[in-house]
């Protein structure tokens, strides 16, 4: 009997490894063409004479990775043999670039940049919060859809309106509208904002990342913004710093959530607003303590290379810095490339049926306040972080 379940069980695992394989070589097929389209494309401009000779593409791979991903999902459509896997690499080889970038930064700088932008983030949460939930009473539109967007805008994108959904009883119809509201708007925001931090704050990584990590609603969309925006202006600290600023700020899911479930029933004449949640503990991400994890490795390992000249006794300078740098490079070009391909790729238009349009202009409102307020307060404070 014991020897029939481990065999079903190693069964289910192969077919569970083959069923996601064809989706995750998709996605990092469009992740290489995308690489070598924006490389052309920098070709092209120099033979035209557009841009100096030299010069690199200013079209991020990344960024083109994206289009082409929305471009076969809206047009051909994704075959269900690459659905499995798509969604393994949008969340898991996402997770898995994050905690890799720990190896970049040491615990105490990571801790120290959190903890300096905390009072950035909240303002934008509650900005995000309240303009998203005012506009959705003078819309006369669900308070259920208006809670899920405000959370999702506020906190952490999709993470947030999946955990809100099932406290609010929401329906089917009003997820699915709320992600796709997110889906758009971040997406939109991931193309555009990279752009427009350099407009606005040049060549000042820390201002752009902040800016990054706050105005862009889901983790997924921060990463490829401060993706595009690195390998545009090469600026791998806009990474670190927008990585950092969007991580703290998921935290918050652990005291928002209960708030906003708070105000839905409250609006809704039921003060029992704490019946459904789960613990406080289970709102917390598994990959953000990864993450930390990977920053005291790297904080242990350079504190004990300087006392002794070998990184935990045992890897001289040199190898130390290889094996930080392969892993964290490995997580920020290839696990998150093939994770913004597939977000490209589950990027579905069509979402967007039923509802109407008010629910649309709810959104829009909502993440243009949040960018808005970003931009003001990044401006007028970034230079104190």
């Amino acid at each position: 009997m014991k020897e029939g379940k481990k065999h079903q069980m190693k069964s289910k695992q192969e077919s569970t490894i083959f069923t996601i394989i064809p989706g995750i070589i998709l996605c990092l097929m469009i992740m290489m063409l995308g690489i070598v389209l924006a490389d052309q494309l920098g070709v092209f401009l120099v033979i035209l004479n557009v841009l100096p000779e030299g010069s690199a593409s200013p079209v991020s791979g990344i960024f083109v990775a994206i289009i082409i991903g929305v471009i076969i999902r809206n047009t051909i459509g994704l075959h269900h043999y690459f659905n499995q896997g798509v969604a393994f690499s949008v969340k898991f080889a996402l997770h898995a670039g994050i905690v890799l970038l720990g190896l970049r930064l040491s615990l105490t700088e990571a801790l120290t940049l959190g903890a300096w932008v905390l009072p950035l983030i909240i303002v934008c949460i509650a900005s995000g919060l309240f303009v998203t939930l005012y506009f959705t009473r003078r819309l006369d539109q669900s308070q259920r859809l208006g809670t899920l967007i405000a959370g999702g805008t506020g906190i952490c994108g999709v993470t947030a309106i999946m955990a809100i959904s099932p406290v609010i009883k929401a329906k089917d119809n009003e997820i699915a509208y709320a992600v796709a509201n997110i889906t758009i708007f971040g997406l939109v925001s991931m193309l555009l904002y990279p752009y427009a931090a350099h407009a606005v704050f040049g060549d000042d990584p820390v201002k752009v990342g902040l800016f990054l990590g706050t105005a862009i609603h889901d983790t997924a969309q921060v990463t490829g913004s401060a993706l595009i925006h690195s390998q545009i202006y090469d600026m791998e600290k806009v990474i670190d710093v927008a990585m950092v600023t969007k991580l703290t700020r998921n935290l918050f899911i652990i005291a928002v959530i209960p708030f906003v479930s708070y105000l839905f029933y409250k609006n809704n004449g039921d003060s029992d607003a704490t019946r459904t949640l789960p613990k406080w503990y289970k709102f917390i991400p598994v990959f953000v303590l990864l993450f930390l994890a990977l920053s005291l490795v790297r904080t242990v390992g350079d504190m004990t290379l300087e006392q002794t000249g070998q990184a935990f006794g045992l890897l001289a300078t040199s190898s130390w810095e290889s094996f930080h740098n392969f892993w964290s490079s490995f997580g920020s070009t290839y696990m998150l490339g093939i994770a913004m391909a597939g977000v490209g790729l589950s990027t579905d238009f069509s979402m967007f049926k039923g509802l109407g349009m008010k629910p649309f202009y709810i959104g829009l409102i909502a993440s243009i306040s949040v960018g808005l307020v970003s931009l003001t307060l990044v401006s007028l404070f970034g230079h104190l972080i």
